[in-house]
């Protein structure tokens, strides 16, 4: 008997400490992702009282479970059968958790907090499948259009009434193009060619050359003729660039002119979905220091308005046009329905998650999220992380 309850003791071992590793690495990551939400709305709040950012972050998590088990045998206290060996076992499990905390501080982390976004970034969340209205919205901080022969800047802030109206527009536009399936954000590539003399070429130099370029000779004047497609800047379009010809992507790229790596350049052409109205212009993305301040002020100083969509705007699916690029509720009391809330300044600050915004509210809070990760560097390891479990 005492046998038996030995191997059942070895076997129950064996079984809890999966258990107890999957509740540790659950209950650890539910943690630190509550911790990391939770510091974004503070430093909205932060900003909405024109207060320092500040971020710090968890780089280690390391946890130490003990199982300890004993077993034994004692006599009945009696009983008709004879002397009886009655088993007594018992165990205990204790948990130390050890977590390393270090600020997110520096020049470097400074700098990425303060560098507009590249637009690759905003791209890679557009095939997420993202709004492009709420991206835009998110993460620009004004729109360039090409009127004749100038551009005109409208800023995304809602101070500045006429700018900040036409940029929405614009936004909207684009967003009801996407609903149709008919945006494209691609980039545009181009065809670069040069002409260098074929007798100053060496065998090994043309050898390296057929590696980088495209080579054509010509022999009516001894010159080799070299093209190489070129990475241009992201465009964001109502018809599919790649029916473009060379000229015509040359064309736009003359058009776009020196890009810069935080604009995002867009071309919507008339006899295409969304062609009614046919601008052309750029975006100017904002850092993710200006994002969070833009929020701040939203609640406050500089709140957004309702803004409806050009007449030459097809419609919007669901008719999606929130006053708010994400509604926050700031209250004395902490909110019974929000699913994320912190106190600041002697008040509640949360995420409207509920009513019929609640999954636009949700997305933008998600996108925020993600563009904070995109900004952060790595956070310095102390020691080796682990979860450690002893027998």
């Amino acid at each position: 008997m005492l046998l038996l309850c030995l191997m059942a003791m070895l076997a129950l071992s064996g079984c809890v400490s999966p258990i107890a590793l999957n509740r540790a690495v659950g209950a650890y990551d539910e943690a630190i992702t509550s911790a990391a939400s939770k510091q974004l709305l503070m430093n909205i709040a932060r900003a909405h009282h024109h207060q320092p950012i500040h971020f710090t972050g968890v780089s280690n998590v390391a946890a130490t479970f003990n199982f300890s088990f004993n077993a034994g045998g004692t006599p009945a206290l009696g009983g008709l059968a004879g002397p009886v060996l009655m088993p007594i076992f018992g165990g205990s499990v204790a948990e130390n958790p050890t977590i390393s905390i270090v600020p997110i501080e520096g020049e470097e982390f400074t700098k990425r907090l303060l560098t507009p976004f590249h637009q690759s970034k905003l791209t890679l969340l557009l095939r997420q499948r993202f709004d492009v209205d709420h991206l835009i919205r998110l993460m620009a901080q004004e729109v360039r259009l090409n009127h004749s022969d100038q551009k005109i800047t409208y800023r995304n802030t809602p101070a500045d009434r006429s700018g900040y109206e036409m940029f929405r527009r614009v936004a909207l536009h684009l967003s009801a193009i996407q609903d149709m399936n008919h945006l494209y954000a691609e980039p545009l590539n181009f065809e670069r060619t040069w002409t260098i003399p074929a007798g100053s070429v060496s065998a090994e130099g043309f050898q390296a050359l057929e590696k980088e370029f495209f080579v054509l000779y010509n022999k009516e004047d001894n010159t080799y003729t070299l093209r190489k497609q070129v990475p241009g800047p992201i465009l964001i379009t109502n018809y599919d660039p790649g029916t473009l010809s060379p000229e015509e992507r040359a064309q736009l790229g003359s058009a776009t002119g020196d890009w810069i790596t935080n604009d995002v350049a867009f071309d919507i052409r008339a006899n295409h979905p969304g062609g009614e109205w046919p601008i052309k212009g750029t975006f100017r993305l904002r850092s993710f220091h200006s994002i969070l301040y833009f929020l701040g002020q939203s609640l406050g100083e500089d709140p957004e308005y309702d803004v409806e969509k050009d007449s030459r705007t097809p419609p919007i699916a669901n008719n999606e046009n929130p006053i708010k690029t994400m509604e926050l509720i700031v209250a004395d009391a902490a909110p019974l329905e929000s699913d994320l809330s912190v106190r600041s300044h002697n008040r509640y600050y949360s995420v409207n998650t509920a009513g019929p915004l609640a999954r636009w509210n949700r997305d933008g809070f998600q996108m925020l999220y993600l563009l904070f990760q995109m900004t952060i560097t790595d956070i310095p390891r102390v020691g080796v992380p682990s979860i450690t479990i002893a027998k």
